[in-house]
């Protein structure tokens, strides 16, 4: 499982806090790295609905 941030993405850093792999990066548009556990966490706390598993 995998999950990747779509181009809805805000960057409102709702997802940032509740990542515990630190996996989450800043920009225009957060981006999810390699060190991703694939938890999920992230995806309940996105507001926009813009974490999605691919």
């Amino acid at each position: 499982m995998a999950f990747r941030i779509t181009d809805e993405c805000l960057a409102c850093g709702s997802c940032l806090d509740v990542c515990p792999s630190d996996a989450i990066k800043e920009g225009n548009i957060y981006t999810i790295t390699e060190e991703c556990a694939d938890c999920g966490a992230c995806v309940d706390e996105c507001p926009q609905g813009c974490i999605i598993e691919e």
